[in-house]
């Protein structure tokens, strides 16, 4: 993290824009006083399991905890808080009643996220668990109910009677949503991704430093963009080949 990101967060709060900040959870208590000062009011935390050990294992960090302690920081601030996991055969599909639970008594959503292929995460179609898969796990012990999109909206948002928070699904594997998308993605070096899975890249940073006008760049990018996924992910994702997407590590994507 940059050692000013407490600036940066409190200046950008200053512009009349809606603020969402995702973040895996281990700084919250110390940038705390920046996310009210910036004006945040809501915050995505990536957290792929509720088990120490198996965090321990995907993160290589013990910092469990940490996290879970920064979760009931932000909801005792009254910060909406979502929570993005993405589910893997094998690795985590069996904590999908879990993360369900915890929505009974905690106002959050859980987010699960379809296993997509970006460079070296090692995906292969066997190891993701689809949107008609989560659903008839959940629907074993539970009743849900759909929840009316909102425009652009990427996520299938359902409820549980009963339950103080709700869940979600990312269908970008099985079920994508690009008719209706709307992202674009300004990754930390500067240059603009007008799809997650864009495999061309616009630079910004450059010419910004050279004072020139980046709105035909902006502009160019967008009218560029391919109709679904990039114009990459266009065969069934069990015929898809990893290593023939052209793109970078999520970590490096950023967005």
């Amino acid at each position: 993290m940059r050692k000013d990101a407490a600036a940066i967060i409190t200046a950008l709060g200053k512009l009349p824009v809606e603020l969402v900040i995702t973040t895996n959870g281990t700084r919250i208590a110390e940038m705390l006083p920046a996310l009210i000062a910036g004006g945040i009011k809501t915050v995505n935390i990536s957290l792929d399991t509720l088990q120490p050990e198996k965090f321990l294992f995907i993160t290589r960090r013990d910092l469990f905890h940490q996290v879970r302690s920064n979760i009931e920081l932000l909801l005792h601030h009254k910060i909406t808080v979502k929570i993005n996991m993405v589910v893997m055969k094998g690795l985590n599909d069996n904590e999908i009643k879990d993360f369900i639970d915890w929505t009974k008594h905690n106002p959050i959503q859980i987010r699960f996220i379809e296993f997509m292929p970006f460079s070296g995460n090692k995906w292969t179609s066997n190891k993701m668990f689809s949107l008609d898969e989560i659903l008839a796990t959940i629907a074993k012990d539970f009743t849900m109910l759909p929840v009316k999109a909102a425009p652009h909206d990427t996520a299938k948002s359902f409820m549980i009677p009963g339950h103080e928070g709700s869940f979600a699904v990312i269908s970008t594997m099985t079920a994508p949503f690009c008719s209706t998308c709307n992202r674009m993605r300004l990754t930390a070096d500067g240059k603009l991704k007008n799809c997650l899975f864009s495999d061309g890249e616009t630079d910004l940073l450059g010419p910004l430093r050279n004072n020139q006008d980046v709105l035909p760049l902006i502009q160019a990018s967008i009218w560029s963009k391919k109709k679904e996924l990039g114009g990459q992910l266009i065969e069934h994702f069990e015929k898809l080949d990893a290593d023939s997407i052209k793109n970078r590590s999520m970590i490096t994507i950023g967005g």
